[in-house]
């Protein structure tokens, strides 16, 4: 009986979860038409105007006082003003997807490109991000830490489409200022694995966390693994708490040579190997194997979100290198 009991409850629940589902699908959808043709409204008053910003302040202002008395709250002169901000970005109703909400075009609108816009719009449908993990991504430059410009509707997608350099750990409440070891890092990033797969971009699924590899004569224990679905491939991750050596760089080498021999399936495009270190001899880098194997990285991992400006420099830094090193 408590079982019958337990199956309607569940049937019911679902019904309501879906019509709330629907019903918001439908909220959301009015809303964003409904912003778009006031944007739309507003602007082409102002071009009329000649764009005076004298002019447009004051009608924003005006139109405000009005639209509140009549409607309340929601037409402060500072959502009019995103409103405007929001048709600008996205001139073309037919365009505007549908599964991002007014908050996730509201940050998006602030934008100063289309190709980081489109990016975005991408990941945040991909990855499912919400409007809070979209905000996060734009202020830790997500699109700038790409190891390659990310491209819309490529043919063949490869790992360096994946790979961010650096990554950033904020979440993991780890103090930067202290020394931190490897197990606890690890520890860290599987209580926080899901912040962690959204960082990490998107495709990847966990698989194991010291996974015990055993040959005919040692036993070896690898960090982290995942299975990205979308490149058919394992990515090992090698965790270090120091700046990378050259005895790393040749123990993910084996690891990755060990990966395939061993767990590999048919199928399986090759493993990828992941180093996620604090910092990156560029000199050691240059002369290992990770300047010639397309299936090896390194990468820097941060435990905070440096301010925009120390980020901006890293991450020119490290994309000079890079194209340099791809000539």
């Amino acid at each position: 009986m408590e079982i019958a009991r337990n199956d309607l409850f569940s049937a019911i629940k679902e019904i309501i979860v879906q019509s709330r589902l629907r019903i918001f699908r439908v909220a959301n959808s009015a809303l964003l038409e409904s912003y778009w043709q006031i944007g739309k409204l507003i602007v082409e008053d102002e071009q009329q105007g000649k764009l005076r910003a004298d002019y447009g302040k004051e009608t924003l202002k005006n139109l405000s006082k009005h639209l509140t008395q009549e409607f309340g709250k929601g037409f402060d002169d500072s959502n009019l003003r995103n409103i405007r901000s929001f048709y600008t970005a996205f001139p073309i109703r037919d365009a505007l997807r549908h599964e991002l909400s007014w908050t996730h075009y509201r940050l998006l609108s602030r934008l100063d490109s289309e190709e980081k816009r489109t990016f975005y719009i991408n990941e945040s449908i991909v990855s499912n991000w919400n409007s809070r993990e979209l905000e996060r991504q734009i202020n830790s430059l997500s699109f700038e830490r790409a190891l390659t410009e990310p491209k819309e509707n490529k043919l063949k997608p490869n790992i360096q489409d994946y790979i961010k350099d650096p990554y950033i750990f904020e979440f993991l409440g780890l103090n930067p200022d202290v020394k931190n070891t490897e197990r606890g890092l690890e520890s860290a990033i599987i209580n926080h694995l899901q912040k962690f797969l959204l960082e990490f971009g998107k495709g990847f699924a966990f698989v194991a966390r010291q996974q015990h590899i055993v040959t005919d004569t040692s036993d070896f224990f690898i960090d982290l693994v995942f299975y990205n679905y979308i490149l058919k491939c394992f990515v090992i991750i090698d965790l270090k708490t120091t700046s990378l050596s050259h005895q790393d760089i040749g123990q993910i080498d084996m690891y990755v040579r060990m990966y395939d021999d061993l767990k590999r399936n048919d199928g399986d495009n090759p493993t990828i190997g992941l180093l996620l270190c604090t910092e990156k001899d560029e000199t050691i880098v240059k002369y290992s194997v990770l300047n010639d194997k397309n299936q090896l990285f390194a990468s820097k991992y941060l435990l905070y979100l440096p301010k925009e400006e120390e980020l901006k420099a890293i991450i020119e830094q490290d994309r000079q290198r890079f194209e340099l090193d791809n000539l």
